[in-house]
């Protein structure tokens, strides 16, 4: 991005909306017709921002968005957003008359959430979708819970069962596929039990690994997260499936030269002293640091790009501060952008590459950037 339409900014996230259509026409081509799409936008949408995100998918005709929260749930309903909206995440009795109020459709996990929901007076019906625990033991029914649940959906005439889901453990390799067939084993009896007594939900288990890797476990409708951010949800999803699905990461993460030093051989730098220079070097002051969510524990090995060159961290990561060493980079000055996550000429620095180093999941490297960092879409 050119100086002037960054101009204050010192850090910022720039978002590709041709990425993000290129993405849901790549999920959308892999899976049947039949099928519908939920796109996933809970955690700030994977820390893209929410709002934006969601209204990107909606106007590309995403069948359903799944947030964590009735929080999220207002959020893009005051913003507008009308495509159906899915709680995945526990909601708060004290909340579920906003929910029905502003069309959010609930998550009912346990027993105790029938109870809650009789105390409510509801003017209209509550749409909710039924979990069921297949074997992760988080949230959901039991296996041995579906007759009871069934009675309980039809004593409760102001309910409407609009979903039956579940989610997968250990569907990320395809070398061990057995416990996702497990899962979907038990998950396909719970979906004949409810056929048996007349109600016909939609059915979901798959999120974005499932979804390249189990295509007998479609189902009604699939759940794409991590994909629809261009990141792929395993390394070893992507080696199984590159070739099939093309994933184009979205977000760039990009930041500026503020000062550079001339720092002699033998120097020690940083906090603590953990690195000594050992050439004369010149060295680069970023303002960005682990507030930013850049991770402390790249200190010293993380690597930018600096005029399409890799650029490696020196000493401590601070809170607001990095030092990347630009010696042999030539033409670098004071104002230059660096690339955090993202691409600069033929050079990449990607998630994985960066929760590789630190052992972290990809997951947690993009959605723990700061969420006050200004996100341009373009």
């Amino acid at each position: 991005m050119d100086k002037k339409n960054r101009l204050g900014l010192r850090t910022w996230i720039e978002i590709d909306k041709g990425a993000i259509k290129a993405n849901f026409e790549s999920f959308r081509d892999f899976i049947p017709k039949r099928v519908k799409m939920l796109g996933v936008v809970k955690s700030n949408a994977y820390g893209h921002n929410l709002i934006e995100f969601a209204k990107e998918l909606e106007t590309l005709g995403v069948d359903f968005l799944g947030v964590d929260s009735v929080v999220e749930g207002l959020a893009l309903r005051r913003e507008g957003v009308k495509t159906p909206i899915l709680i995945l995440g526990y909601t708060l009795p004290e909340m579920i008359e906003k929910a029905v109020d502003n069309d959010l459709e609930i998550t009912v996990s346990n027993f105790d959430y029938f109870s809650a929901i009789k105390k409510v007076n509801f003017k209209k019906e509550i749409r909710v979708h039924i979990k069921v625990d297949t074997g992760m033991h988080r949230h959901g029914f039991q296996k041995d819970d579906v007759k009871k649940v069934i009675k309980l959906i039809k004593e409760n005439k102001k309910i409407k069962v609009v979903g039956l889901f579940t989610h997968f453990a250990n569907a990320k390799n395809p070398a061990f596929l057995g416990d996702t067939k497990k899962q979907t084993e038990l998950f396909n009896k719970w979906r004949e039990a409810f056929k048996k007594a007349g109600i016909n939900p939609i059915c979901h288990a798959c999120a974005t690994s499932g979804t390249i890797l189990f295509p007998e476990a479609h189902f009604d409708m699939v759940r794409i997260g991590i994909g629809m951010y261009g990141v792929w949800p395993s390394q070893e999803t992507e080696a199984f499936a590159k070739d099939k699905i093309k994933l184009t990461p979205v977000l760039s993460w990009k930041t500026i030269i503020g000062e550079i030093n001339d720092i002699k051989a033998g120097e020690r730098i940083g906090y603590d002293f953990t690195e000594k220079l050992i050439r004369d070097s010149k060295v680069a002051v970023l303002p960005i640091g682990y507030w930013h969510g850049y991770p402390r524990a790249l200190s010293g090995i993380g690597q930018v790009l600096v005029n399409g060159k890799y650029a490696k961290v020196l000493g401590r990561i601070c809170m607001d501060i990095i030092m990347v060493d630009v010696t042999k980079i030539k033409g670098v000055k004071v104002g230059d952008e660096v690339i955090i996550i993202g691409s600069s000429g033929k050079e990449t620095v990607a998630t994985y590459d960066i929760s590789f180093l630190i052992g972290r999941s990809d997951y947690e490297i993009i959605t723990t950037i700061n969420p006050l960092i200004k996100k341009i879409y373009k």
